[in-house]
């Protein structure tokens, strides 16, 4: 269907395999991992995001007037509202009882991933002006034809959340926690820009990590092999059903993503003698690390922070990483160098009124993000800047 002038056309794959994995990457680009296309056929061929889990796949292309390939958007037609981090079921709820149909509502994420970053997704090298405007346009006009209730574009860049407000879409404030790298040299120098009594705590934390006996093995690449994907699918299973009741990702999820892209993958295993305990996911960015999963069989004091949390920040030394993304959630990431930063969704409404009492409770939601922001900043474990 053509849309936002003349020289690009826009359609609909219900399948990542009907984009060639070279045009979709071109337009990705090798920043972020999630929007890659291994990533997002892993999710699809493991059957852990297809119609059957609620998670249709309706990906967005944009094609110029010689046929090429110059955008796509991940897009997923939704019949529920699990997965996303960005909870709306209050607002479906709320719709329901006024007589409405919420799902299916269209979504534009990464499934089960709460990292932000890029949703439109241009070739360099095209007008990316132009072709995110029409994709702006396209997605609007969709959700139009296909009559759903909405349409919501979780963690996009700060830069797309200006075009889709520009476009008179609803804009909604989150916040996370994220690691800075101050030039550090190594842990122990950003342990030296921590006030004396974090400094104490997280030695003291590490130091009880050691003393129950466990070890951590930090792998990546060709050293991660079948068994280590075994062990961390059994984790995640456990903490799984002991969080939500089922879990999201399949085992195959975990053995494709391995296969597909190993080396943007740092699987961090604590054992004890040659027995794993734990797991912690994270992948590799060109200069973030993003945490994700995390699973373990027994209670291991402190244990969590450092394999999610300490290790993610040596490596991140080592690697010359600029940020580690240690996921949704989490005050106590502060004392331990997780910083609060915001994220943001946006939002289409197709009913009027009801896009009236969303944007009026979004006001007000964004006033609370806000403040709660500045207070947790406050409470920053980094030495206090003289001056």
């Amino acid at each position: 269907m053509p849309d936002g002038g003349d020289a690009i056309t826009v359609r609909i794959v219900e399948r990542i395999s009907d984009v060639a994995a070279a045009d979709w990457d071109a337009c990705a680009g090798s920043d972020n991992p999630f929007v890659s296309h291994a990533f997002l056929e892993a999710l699809e061929a493991s059957r852990s995001a297809v119609a059957q889990t609620g998670w249709a796949p309706r990906h967005v292309v944009a094609e110029d007037a010689e046929s090429r390939i110059v955008g796509v958007v991940p897009m997923y037609l939704k019949s529920h509202s699990y997965g996303e981090y960005v909870f709306d079921h209050g607002w479906a709820d709320a719709y329901r009882r006024a007589g409405g149909r919420y799902y299916p509502k269209l979504q534009v994420s990464v499934p089960f991933t709460p990292v932000p970053g890029p949703r439109l997704l241009v070739r360099p090298g095209a007008d990316a002006a132009g072709v995110r405007a029409a994709l702006v346009e396209a997605l609007a006009a969709i959700a139009e034809r296909l009559g759903v209730s909405s349409l919501h574009v979780t963690f996009c860049s700060a830069h797309e959340t200006a075009l889709f407000e520009a476009a008179g879409w609803l804009i909604r404030h989150g916040r996370q926690f994220h690691w800075r790298n101050g030039g550090y040299r190594n842990f122990d120098d950003f342990l030296a820009a921590l006030s004396h009594s974090r400094r104490k705590a997280i030695r003291k934390e590490r130091r009880e990590v050691a003393a129950q006996g466990l070890e951590i093995d930090a792998l990546t690449g060709p050293d991660i092999e079948p068994r280590h994907w075994d062990a961390f699918f059994e984790f995640y299973i456990a903490t799984s059903d002991r969080k939500w009741g089922s879990p999201y990702l399949t085992r195959d999820f975990f053995h494709r993503l391995g296969a597909a892209m190993a080396d943007r993958v740092l699987l961090i295993l604590p054992r004890r003698g040659t027995e794993y305990v734990a797991g912690a996911l994270n992948l590799i960015g060109r200069d973030t690390l993003y945490g994700r999963n995390w699973g373990s069989h027994g209670d291991f004091p402190f244990l969590h922070f450092e394999a999610c949390y300490y290790q993610a920040i040596e490596f991140a030394i080592a690697r010359g990483l600029t940020t580690v993304e240690a996921g949704a959630q989490g005050e106590h990431k502060i004392q331990r160098g997780y910083l609060p930063v915001p994220t943001y969704s946006a939002h289409w409404i197709a009913d009027a009124g009801f896009r009236k009492a969303v944007a009026s409770f979004l006001e007000r939601e964004t006033e609370m993000v806000e403040c709660e922001i500045s207070d947790l900043a406050g409470h920053s474990p980094f030495k206090r800047q003289e001056g």
